[in-house]
């Protein structure tokens, strides 16, 4: 699968992955920050979500295959990958299979299984008539009665766009995600033991990643780290994005 990407900068090849629901332009503002620090900076779209080919394939094991044939494709040799959310677990599943990688930096995520937390979003997706949608005020009004957190609507329906014959349409495949959203929460195996450097980052505000978690994950992650950012939420990189930078830097750099 040719996964679409956006690249940034000249010299240390990092690779992102984005979380569920998302794209590639979700970390595009500190993107552009490391791309200033001597990095050629990857950002992927995972397939189903943003201009990535479509498949009723979603999984962890066939996303991890794809990050790989990107890695192959594109002759990229040992980068630094890092992965938010289900970009993170996708990254964790990646070093289980392959070893074409330097570091490892995974943000607000663990690899125990989740129980599936994404109803509400998924129904509110499915209520909006999107071959039949007049504008995005409409969506907005539709997808509000499910989501309340205005942040977190209007992240999500980022995902309409204007097709070429004026009308709206997903940059997200809803039905295989809504179909496949118990694979989001599944739990990566630590069957392979990884003795690279690898970052694991949380908010201070979110409940992602347990100390406990961390404990657990260090079996697997023999040369570990846990940085926790305060006052972040789950999504890191936009809360507390200098925070999130400087650990970022200061990790590759080590």
């Amino acid at each position: 699968m040719n996964l679409f990407f956006r690249k940034l900068g000249e010299g240390k090849p990092l690779v992102i992955l984005h979380g569920v629901f998302g794209a590639s332009d979700n970390l595009f503002t500190v993107s552009k920050k490391l791309a200033e620090n001597n990095m050629e900076v990857y950002l992927l779209d995972a397939r189903n979500h943003g201009q990535s080919p479509r498949s009723d394939e979603f999984n962890y094991d066939v996303m991890a295959d794809d990050l790989n044939d990107f890695l192959v494709e594109n002759n990229i040799d040992k980068p630094i990958i890092m992965g938010h959310s289900m970009g993170g677990k996708t990254v964790m599943q990646f070093a289980q299979k392959y070893d074409n990688y330097e570091k490892l930096i995974v943000v607000d995520i663990a690899s125990k299984f989740y129980p599936t937390h994404h109803q509400h979003i998924l129904e509110g997706l499915n209520a909006i008539p999107i071959k039949t949608l007049e504008s995005r005020k409409q969506a907005e009004e539709i997808f509000s009665q499910y989501v309340s957190d205005f942040g977190e609507r209007q992240f999500i329906l980022k995902n309409i766009y204007r097709t070429d014959e004026g009308g709206f349409d997903w940059r997200i495949n809803v039905p295989v995600i809504s179909e496949n959203i118990y694979q989001i929460g599944s739990e990566i195996s630590g069957e392979k033991k990884i003795s690279k450097p690898v970052l694991f980052m949380r908010g201070s505000e979110s409940s992602y990643i347990s100390d406990s978690d961390f404990e657990d994950m260090s079996k697997t992650y023999l040369n570990a780290t846990l940085k926790t950012i305060e006052g972040a939420n789950h999504w890191i990189h936009a809360t507390k994005p200098q925070d999130f930078l400087e650990t970022v830097l200061n990790f590759i750099v080590a």
